[in-house]
């Protein structure tokens, strides 16, 4: 499996009332492709930080992150890249996808899916209907995200986050706000989107979404204390069970 975002020897640190506080101390991290990887750990104990490292949305102090795409070509060492370059990664590469869904009230879902799109507007508003159906909303392409459940408002996100089609998908707790079927839902359009060859990486308090996870990794203090093992091809968990059901319920309605 490829190595589609690696962190080498990343740190950061803050000054809170003129002391310094080390959030991330010297981690490595590799994210592959066709695998859903979790970030687990307390508040405060650096799992945003670092997803926000590796997303290219705040640079670290120390290290390096690297950026891969699925044709195999040499990852990009993002280190130096300026602003520009960087944005132009995130918007190729990335897909983010956040607790609060970040959606702009006044528009659509539709609207709001097309928005990142770097191509033509119609070809972004065809791909955005199209990710719509995928992930159970094309009835709904219409409706503001206040006529929308938490569960609608946080698939919408992620076609949002699919728009560019990027190798890689991070989320930062997203099944926060959701029951439990709407967790198994979005969970089970994550897990296809690994199986498609994507990175999937999720930053977590839920114990259901790590168990769901191929590999998880759990950060104390800045630096990992464990790392679970890949679950077996052959076993299947019980919620990646349940959320493969639910897409499956979903896309059939």
């Amino acid at each position: 499996m490829n190595a589609l975002l690696r962190a080498e020897g990343v740190g950061k640190s803050y000054t809170l009332r003129g002391r310094r506080v080390d959030v991330l101390r010297g981690v490595d991290l590799t994210v592959r492709g066709g695998e859903v990887t979790a970030l687990v750990g307390h508040s405060g104990s650096g799992k945003t930080t670092l997803l926000h490292i590796l997303g290219l949305l705040t640079p670290p102090d120390s290290g390096r992150v690297f950026v891969a795409d699925t044709d195999g070509a040499d990852p990009v060492d993002t280190a130096g890249l300026s602003d520009g370059a960087l944005a132009d990664l995130r918007r190729s590469r990335l897909g983010f996808v956040f607790q609060s869904y970040n959606l702009l009230p006044q528009h659509s879902a539709l609207r709001n899916v097309v928005l990142p799109f770097t191509g033509r507007r119609a070809e972004g508003e065809a791909r955005a209907r199209t990710l719509l159906a995928r992930v159970g909303l094309a009835e709904r392409a219409d409706h503001l995200p206040s006529e929308l459940s938490g569960g609608e408002q946080q698939r919408v996100a992620l076609a949002r986050a699919l728009i560019n089609d990027p190798p890689a998908v991070l989320a930062d707790e997203p099944t926060g706000n959701l029951d439990t079927e709407s967790e198994d839902v979005l969970l089970g359009l994550f897990r296809e989107l690994a199986d498609e060859g994507r990175a999937v990486l999720l930053v977590t308090h839920n114990p259901s979404v790590s168990e769901f996870a191929d590999v998880v990794h759990r950060l104390e203090k800045g630096a990992f204390v464990q790392v679970a093992a890949e679950k077996p091809a052959t076993v299947e968990k019980p919620v990646a069970e349940r959320a493969r059901a639910n897409t499956q319920t979903e896309s059939a309605e």
